[in-house]
């Protein structure tokens, strides 16, 4: 096996202490990879789940909120948590704090994040237009993490720049252990085509792993970022959204050559409910099927006469309403 062959995603991957059983990467969603989610792609063959991000700050000020969104389950490991924040000595104090309170395998670092709020701060992606600062958050934060710790980041901050390489070797040199590259920049967001090629310049910049992102959404497509990329490991986020199954199609097209069937109206089904009772032990009847309804939008998406569910979808409030809305399915 060769670095880019498609079936070297299959292969482990070594991340400082840590070994990944494959190179397939559920990248981190806030509202979506929670506890639940994080179970069922683990399930599916992903080789590492990501959780939502959290605030340094409100890790220190032990936000309840917050708290629940760092809970584990030892059946999902290997896992990752996800910091962000901009001020080297908090984030190293939140570090410390998650070390000694929750059970998960590697710390990422958001430095890509491109919503308002967390740029107006100086958070998330607004960090690459400082590398310095990257390198000094990423010296203070793998000084107390006790863990291996990644970064996420971007091409760049505005439109037309591309300044990945430059953030990613300040990250490198602070003592990061894998970088992952969403081959967009902040004013993009999610528009417009990845730009793959950033990925290849970062990979041939450094010496630790590299993971790539960025519309990849099925097995070829994953294949295609791993052999024009080079780099170690894919990371996919928005397409496994409603669609955990991604996981498994992607290893089966790598190992067998061809993309195997979707799951059946009966299949889809299951799993929403299955979802949603996961939700639901998790965070109560309110909360677990208020949060589902978008889930099950997702995964009803294409579904012959699932048109009137998703238009009742706003209105459920328990269990019971929600499997009675999937028997008109």
């Amino acid at each position: 096996m060769t670095r880019g062959s498609p079936s070297g995603l299959t292969q482990p991957l070594t991340i400082g202490t840590v070994t990944l059983p494959n190179r397939l990467i559920l990248g981190p969603m806030a509202g979506t990879t929670d506890l639940s989610f994080r179970t069922l792609c683990h399930e599916m063959g992903a080789g590492l789940v990501c959780g939502e991000m959290v605030s340094a700050k409100a890790v220190i000020y032990r936000n309840k909120n917050t708290a629940a969104l760092c809970r584990t389950s030892p059946e999902e490991h290997p896992v990752s948590l996800q910091l962000f924040g901009s001020e080297p000595e908090i984030m190293a104090q939140a570090a410390e704090i998650l070390k000694e309170t929750y059970d998960y395998d590697l710390l990422d670092i958001n430095m890509g994040c491109p919503v308002a709020k967390i740029v107006s701060n100086g958070e998330g992606s607004a960090l690459m237009k400082d590398p310095a600062l990257i390198e000094r958050i990423v010296d203070h934060v793998v000084r107390a993490a006790g863990c291996p710790v990644t970064v996420k980041l971007r091409k760049g901050y505005g439109k037309d720049e591309n300044t990945a390489v430059r953030c990613a070797k300040a990250a490198e040199a602070g003592g990061a252990s894998l970088v992952t590259i969403h081959g967009r920049t902040r004013e993009q967001f999610y528009s417009g085509q990845a730009d793959w090629s950033v990925i290849r310049q970062v990979k041939d910049a450094l010496a630790i792993p590299v993971a790539g992102s960025g519309d990849v959404t099925d097995g070829p497509s994953c294949a295609k970022m791993f052999s024009e990329t080079g780099c170690d490991a894919v990371m996919i986020a928005r397409a496994t959204q409603g669609n955990p199954w991604i996981f498994r199609e992607i290893l089966t097209w790598l190992t067998e050559g061809e993309t195997p069937a979707g799951p059946t109206r009966e299949e889809t089904v299951a799993m929403l409910l299955r979802h949603a009772r996961l939700l639901v032990a998790d965070k109560g009847d309110y909360i677990g099927i208020r949060e589902m309804r978008r889930h099950a939008a997702w995964y009803t998406k294409g579904i012959p006469g699932a048109a009137r569910l998703r238009e009742n979808l706003s209105q459920i409030e328990t269990m019971e309403e929600l499997e009675d809305l999937c028997r008109k399915l």
